[in-house]
């Protein structure tokens, strides 16, 4: 299961001061996938942040937390400025695949409705399939990003109808897996990173 763990140094979708040395620690337990937000830090924390992850062997994580197409253009130029392997969130991919391409980055955003910060999830399980389907449809876009938690409902069962309708992409499910049950459910619903 760790190959599937995303740490995130965050708290409220926000990177959080002091995020090296929890990087320090998630890579001394082993965690190969270490991430953060484009939101918390300035550009220079941001960028030596990002030089400690790879310094430490991970792969580099970006989650992207603002919704508006400017933003997530420059929260994608920071992404290939930086050379993260891996930019997740925004809802805009017309905004960013022209930002990414060619860049050798992954970009998967936020399927279904999301509003607010934290970023909150709306909409029913099939509005929100066929959000995922489409925008795993797109080429340069490699999967999904599913705040299955982050809405009421059933979470796990979202998580495995999205992992049936974009199949093989993968879905990264993110934002408030609070507990091993809900860890176990992430994993038993087949989503490829938590």
């Amino acid at each position: 299961m760790s190959d599937r763990l995303i740490f995130m140094a965050t708290r409220n979708d926000a990177t959080v001061a002091g995020a090296d040395a929890l990087v320090d620690a998630a890579a001394a337990l082993g965690i190969r996938r270490i991430g953060f937000k484009d939101v918390g830090l300035d550009r220079t924390g941001l960028a030596a942040l990002h030089a400690r992850i790879k310094a430490a062997g991970a792969e580099s994580v970006l989650e992207m937390v603002s919704l508006d197409p400017a933003a997530e253009a420059a929260a994608a130029r920071l992404a290939v400025d930086l050379g993260v392997d891996l930019l997740l969130g925004g809802r805009h991919p017309d905004a960013v695949l022209p930002v990414i391409a060619g860049h050798g980055l992954r970009y998967m955003p936020f399927a279904g409705a999301v509003s607010g910060h934290p970023s909150m999830l709306s909409g029913s399980d099939d509005e929100i399939v066929a959000d995922a389907a489409r925008l795993a449809a797109m080429d340069g876009v490699s999967g999904v990003d599913l705040l299955a938690w982050r809405r009421p409902g059933d979470a796990a069962g979202l998580i495995a109808k999205v992992v049936a309708a974009i199949g093989p992409k993968p879905v990264i499910v993110a934002g408030s897996i609070d507990s091993p049950a809900a860890v176990a459910a992430v994993v038993a619903a087949g989503a490829a990173g938590f």
